[in-house]
């Protein structure tokens, strides 16, 4: 991408070196999304949660108590901050612009960097969740090392690729700011896991569809993204579609307990906001379940 002179945003709480974190080696956060995804799809929920703790701890233990502080960042660490930076500078621009035209004022969201874990408003987070969004704090949680792994254990990769992951996050901050999120969490807070992770689905391809509208607009405005970087963040949304990480985890996929939508849904909504840049054209909610 073409980010050269570009701004990096002010909204950013670095707690890389805060101490707070633990360092968990790249190989092993591989090892944890994996046996998290697989939890999840054969135990649920509580099984996910305690693969995630259990990752973690074993993870420490090898590794050491190791804080953050005080240490120096490597060039790519430091590359890959400034990166976050101006991507979040980029959606700051672009959602300001989009809610003056509806009449609204655009509340940024606040991005926190950290290694290993972190406290937040919404309970503990860990690296091994990958990047999040906590709307109980307004933040986007982002250990960089997440781009690591998912080019490593996805094969995903290029700086659009790894732009998509933070746009799709401050999607949620959208949909929190226009009260979607809300409203959809309440909605799961009485349903059966089965109709709860359907939603979840729809609040998943939404943020995909907002991340695509951002991109419409930092290419419109700046002409920063080449096609081939385009082709390789339409693979990422591929692979992470829950069917395609079933099926890497358990050699198949079980439709009920997907929570983020198909490889294929997940590219189509985020390919539709990328063409468009339409917002009105992302109300996932409306769509009928078979035209997802």
């Amino acid at each position: 991408m073409k980010l050269n002179g570009r701004r990096e945003s002010t909204h950013v709480d670095d707690r890389r070196r805060g101490g707070s974190g633990k360092k968990v080696a790249g190989g092993g956060i591989g090892a944890i999304i994996l046996a998290v995804a697989i939890a999840y799809f054969t135990q649920g929920k509580e099984g996910a949660f305690r693969a995630l703790t259990d990752g973690v701890q074993q993870q420490i233990a090898l590794n050491g108590n190791v804080s953050t502080e005080g240490r120096k960042f490597t060039q790519e660490e430091d590359s890959l901050a400034k990166f976050s930076k101006q991507i979040l500078a980029s959606t700051e621009d672009v959602w300001t612009q989009i809610f003056q035209q509806m009449g609204k004022e655009y509340n940024y969201p606040e991005m926190v960097l950290y290694t290993g874990s972190v406290q937040t408003s919404c309970g503990n987070g860990s690296a091994a969740m990958g990047p999040f969004y906590c709307s109980g704090d307004q933040c986007v949680y982002l250990d960089l090392s997440f781009f690591s792994s998912m080019q490593e254990e996805l094969g995903a990769s290029g700086e659009f690729a790894n732009a998509y992951v933070i746009a799709h996050e401050v999607g949620h901050h959208i949909q929190d700011e226009l009260g979607i999120l809300g409203r959809a969490h309440q909605q799961m807070a009485n349903m059966s896991q089965e109709e709860a992770n359907k939603i979840s689905v729809r609040l998943e391809l939404q943020a995909d569809f907002f991340a695509g509208v951002w991109g419409y607009y930092e290419d419109k405005t700046f002409d920063s993204v080449s096609d081939k970087e385009i082709a390789e963040a339409i693979k990422c949304a591929h692979q992470i579609g829950d069917n395609y990480l079933q099926e890497q985890a358990r050699g198949y996929a079980v439709p009920e307990s997907f929570t983020h939508g198909t490889s294929e849904q997940r590219m189509k909504w985020f390919k539709l906001g990328l063409t468009t840049g339409d917002i009105n054209r992302g109300d996932t909610f409306s769509v009928p379940e078979n035209r997802l």
